[in-house]
Formats: C-alpha cells, sequence, structure tokens
C-alpha cells in the first residue's frame, strides 16, 4: 500500500458510500486522483496515452518555453522556424510504439521510400505483416526471408511467429 497524497481515505470512503459500495477492502498501489478512483470503480474508462504539442514557441519567452519542454509527454515546436519538427516525429514514434517494415519482390531491390512502408504496432510478428497486405495471405503462406535488426542472418528464413523491428525488410513466400 503507498500513502495517498492526491486524496485522502475519507474522501475514498465517501466515493464508495456514493455507488453504494460499504463493504469492502481496498489496496492502493499507486498514488491516484479521485477522479482515477471513480474510473477504477465504474469500469468503463481507458486512458490513452498523448503527446502535447505546443506550436508557436518562437512568440513566447524562453522562460516559458523552458518550462513547457520540461513537462512530461510535452515537445515544443515552431513551424514557422521550423523547430523541432523531426524531433516531434520521433517522439510520436516512440510513444505510439510504431515499427515500420518494407516489402521486397522477389528479383527486385526492396521498396524503402517512405510512403511505401508498412505502419505496424511494436511486437507485431510476420502474420501481422500478412494481414496488412492481404487477409488471405497466412492461409497461403509458405516462409519469408527477413533483412534487418530482427534476425541474427540477413536474410533468414523465418515463420508466421517471427517478431519485426522497425526498418526490417521482408519478402513473402506463398504455397
Amino acid at each position: 500500500m503507498v500513502p495517498l497524497v492526491k486524496m485522502s481515505e475519507k474522501m475514498a470512503q465517501l466515493i464508495l458510500h456514493e455507488y453504494k459500495i460499504f463493504n469492502v477492502e481496498i489496496i492502493f498501489r499507486e498514488d491516484c486522483t479521485s477522479d482515477e478512483f471513480i474510473d477504477v470503480i465504474l469500469g468503463n474508462r481507458v486512458y490513452l496515452k498523448c503527446v502535447y504539442c505546443y506550436n508557436k514557441i518562437d512568440q513566447i519567452s524562453l522562460e516559458e518555453v523552458d518550462r513547457l519542454a520540461h513537462q512530461p509527454y510535452s515537445v515544443v515546436m515552431s513551424c514557422e522556424l521550423d523547430l523541432n519538427l523531426q524531433y516531434l516525429l520521433e517522439r510520436l514514434w516512440e510513444h505510439l510504439a510504431l515499427i515500420r517494415v518494407y516489402t521486397k519482390r522477389r528479383g527486385e531491390p526492396p521498396d524503402l521510400l517512405p510512403g511505401n512502408a508498412l505502419i505496424l504496432r511494436r511486437n507485431s510478428t510476420v502474420e501481422h505483416v500478412c494481414h496488412s497486405l492481404h487477409r488471405t495471405l497466412v492461409d497461403q503462406f509458405k516462409y519469408a526471408l527477413v533483412w534487418g535488426t530482427s534476425t541474427k542472418y540477413s536474410p533468414q528464413r523465418v515463420g508466421l511467429h517471427h517478431q519485426m523491428h522497425d526498418e526490417d525488410v521482408i519478402q513473402i513466400f506463398k504455397k
């Protein structure tokens, strides 16, 4: 149990009585606010990760920019001066846990243009890649060759359960 700083025991008891919960033992594993506690009781809220993006930093003082930049999950930027745009993209990829997977046709070089990448969640497998290309590709799957950081050898022959990494290249073979 952790000490409650954002909410008192009396507040927790009042909230429980409000929802007609009287005889219960509660263990707090983290300090939470009353709103978060109500959300746990109701069980119908989903919290999503976010990144706060502050634009037009060229129009405020350096102290204010510094204060905003040191807040959690925050990125300060200026589109007009082209400041921190690349950093914003890096943070978005990191927080959304996305990876890029490129495809390769037999006898051709891989298509590494940014617009041709498959965008998948981190920890995606070859099976997820097949589903993103075509829904029936998994049924016809024989094996795949993968180049990149997810393999010991380049290329390496892999099955459906091989986990892909960012910027891997895949070539799929059908039955």
